[in-house]
């Protein structure tokens, strides 16, 4: 019955603010990412109440899934709001997200941040993990090259990109970006060590094509970056196999 309810987004805004159960209002998506909204875009917007707050019968909690073409709403209560994306799909969105209201004294904003930065050890194990998994389809693609499999080579390759990105982000302790905001986050938060225009001039060119030579060109500077990052040992595991990934002499 939500979905029917006639909301604006500055309407709803409203509302939530006048309501002392709200602790937090936050804007994610193309709305918070500067220059990417269109005529198309909603408004996704988390409402985070007090702890127990949802309970009460006449609260915003009856407004928790109300979908429109206006506005998209998730209503969680705070110690959940902690939780999302810690693990999980929302990271980036929420590591990107505009905060509008925030009733904790910045605690809205510190969570957010938290979001936005992986912990070290968090970082360096799925590093290793999306390192071990981009070496396996880089294999994967230049041996089916290499053994006439063209199609099986592409889509191997766009595999290994997709590891590859995973790799990058978390390398700098960030979540992947959604591939919509891929330009738009390397545009303003550019990867240590890393030129935006070249890298993804690369990844659209292995992605579009598979090409071999150049997935081995790229490999020889991710093998660098990611030895110097202590991640030598993932890499030494695949023993002779990495010869067929490395530039040919």
């Amino acid at each position: 019955m939500s979905a029917q309810l006639p909301l604006t987004y500055d309407a709803f805004v409203a509302r939530a603010v006048a309501d002392p159960t709200v602790v937090g209002l936050v804007l994610k998506g193309s709305r918070a990412h500067e220059g990417m909204a269109t005529e198309h875009s909603d408004h996704d917007l988390y409402v985070v109440l007090a702890d127990g707050a949802e309970r009460e019968a006449t609260g915003l909690a009856r407004y928790a899934g109300h979908r429109s073409p206006e506005l998209d709403l998730v209503v969680l209560p705070l110690a959940a709001f902690r939780a999302v994306g810690m693990p999980g799909f929302e990271r980036y969105a929420l590591s990107r997200a505009r905060v509008v209201l925030d009733r904790l004294d910045g605690g809205i904003a510190r969570l957010l941040a938290d979001k936005a930065r992986l912990g070290a050890d968090e970082a360096f194990r799925e590093a290793g993990e999306w390192l071990d998994a981009y070496a396996n389809s880089l294999y994967r693609s230049v041996k089916n090259d290499r053994d006439g499999h063209p199609l099986a080579a592409r889509l191997d390759a766009v595999d290994s990109v997709r590891f590859l990105l995973e790799l990058l982000f978390a390398l700098d302790r960030r979540p992947r970006p959604y591939n919509k905001y891929l330009e738009w986050e390397l545009a303003r938060f550019p990867l240590p060590g890393w030129e935006t225009g070249p890298l993804l001039d690369a990844v659209e060119h292995v992605s579009r094509t598979g090409d071999a030579t150049a997935q081995r060109r790229l490999f020889a500077r991710v093998e660098a970056v990611a030895r110097r990052a202590g991640h030598g040992g993932v890499l030494d595991a695949w023993g002779e196999d990495l010869l067929l990934m490395r530039p040919r002499a």
